[in-house]
């Protein structure tokens, strides 16, 4: 995965602490962790795209979320910013290897295919099976002073 989907994730995530209607700029948002602004803001355009966050123009407009965090889950952010491909590509080598034959599928025969389809499927499962809403709750577990201290340099002059 690119560093896009790690930025997009913790941009989302600061979002779920920003104050109700309030939005939040991409130079603000790229400022909090020094990101080149330009390149974090695809990321966010992709999560627009994706109806994860929503956009506004002017000065006080930016990004938020378009949907409760508890409806976003790690995997519609990944797939927002990575696309839906799998991670393994079978290109089918055993055709060309002993005893290979051009009228069998061997995505669907070949047990080395077999086996990344289920831990691709097994990754997936894991990151649709969380949201950012548990992402939130684990974070101010165990660092209680996060949710405001993000508010904070939401709010703070951009230096």
């Amino acid at each position: 995965m690119t560093e896009g989907v790690e930025w997009a994730l913790h941009s989302c995530l600061n979002l779920t602490w920003s104050e109700p209607g309030q939005a939040v700029s991409a130079a603000r948002l790229a400022a909090f962790y020094q990101l080149p602004t330009a390149y974090l803001n695809k990321q966010l355009q992709a999560l627009v795209r994706a109806g994860i966050l929503s956009s506004t123009s002017g000065p006080r407009g930016g990004f938020r979320l378009a949907r409760a965090p508890e409806a976003i889950t790690v995997l519609d952010v990944v797939v927002a910013i990575e696309g839906g491909e799998e991670a393994f590509r079978c290109e089918q080598i055993l055709r060309q290897g002993p005893g290979g034959r051009g009228d069998v599928d061997y995505r669907q025969v070949c047990l080395v295919s077999q086996a990344m389809r289920r831990a691709d499927l097994a990754w997936r499962r894991e990151l649709a099976g969380q949201t950012l809403a548990d992402l939130r709750a684990a974070v101010q577990q165990r660092y209680p002073d996060t949710p405001g201290n993000t508010r904070d340099r939401f709010t703070a002059p951009l230096t």
